[in-house]
């Protein structure tokens, strides 16, 4: 039976990514990192580390706290690292990431999707893996190459296009293809009743990417084949990181949650403190309309 956190709610829906705790300073703010109520669930929307033993260490110590853990993976997990002693790439890596969650009670988004009971339930809480293909291009720029051929130019390289391998897949955007395909598929055989709460690493429309410093870094951001998918698939909510961005956006009336911790010379500029875990249900009370 669920249990009330003392405010009269029964659990939280709670919500963080970019962990990055190949950082000293991130990994103290992982072990701060507390549930408010016994039964509290977590997403972990991504990029919780760069090596194996980095995104163990942070989703084992998170897995023993909070009721239920939920995982997606963002570009550092699937990056294959010289210093890393795991050597997999592309989707072989991903799969054992995937048996690593599992052997420590982690879900992820190879698992059948739980449903939230508590407050602002019962929803399907999915999570996603998607990539990207590049088709965030900016103005002006008609292929993938071109935009890719101007960021080279430019210097603003995502490092995606030297450690995240897609093997055995020809190309991150073919692999992209076949995981918005899978995961649309699954998603439509959802129990049609119950709307849903879903988490990707990478945001799934490119608005929240106009306020990037560098537009053209977008291209690494996600897909405009998802453009549609908080409507398609009666999201209550959307959890994404990725953009170090942490706010609160609406998209057809649909509440978009950016939840990044992001790199310590981010959050250290910031007027809170780094590791605020974000409520998704119940849904918060004031709401700011777009910053938090």
């Amino acid at each position: 039976m669920a249990r009330s956190d003392g405010t009269g709610r029964r659990g939280n829906l709670l919500a963080i990514s970019d962990l990055h705790v190949r950082h000293a300073e991130n990994q103290a703010v992982v072990e701060q990192l507390r549930p408010q109520s016994p039964d509290d669930w977590l997403l972990v929307a991504g990029d919780v580390g760069d090596t194996v033993a980095q995104i163990e260490w942070a989703l084992r110590l998170l897995a023993a706290r909070f009721a239920k853990v939920l995982w997606s993976p963002g570009n550092h997990e699937l990056w294959s690292l010289p210093a890393d002693p795991v050597t997999l790439r592309g989707v072989a890596r991903y799969a054992h990431l995937v048996d690593l969650c599992r052997a420590i009670g982690v879900v992820t988004p190879e698992d059948p999707y739980p449903v939230w009971e508590g407050p602002g339930g019962p929803v399907t809480v999915a999570p996603l893996f998607l990539l990207y293909d590049y088709s965030w291009r900016p103005e002006g720029f008609d292929t993938p190459q071109a935009a890719l051929a101007e960021a080279h130019r430019t210097g603003i390289v995502c490092t995606d296009e030297y450690l995240l391998y897609p093997d055995p897949y020809e190309s991150r955007s073919a692999w992209c293809a076949a995981r918005v395909a899978g995961t649309a598929r699954r998603l439509a055989e959802r129990d049609p009743a119950l709307p849903t709460v879903l988490m990707n690493h990478w945001p799934l429309r490119r608005e929240p990417t106009s306020i990037l410093r560098y537009p053209i870094f977008a291209q690494w951001c996600g897909t405009e084949t998802t453009s549609d998918w908080h409507r398609r698939f009666d999201a209550a909510a959307v959890v994404y990181g990725h953009l170090h961005i942490p706010r609160t956006t609406w998209y057809d009336g649909v509440r978009f949650e950016e939840v990044s911790v992001g790199y310590p010379r981010e959050w250290q500029r910031r007027s809170w403190p780094p590791g605020q875990l974000r409520r998704i249900l119940p849904e918060p009370d004031g709401l700011p309309p777009t910053a938090w």
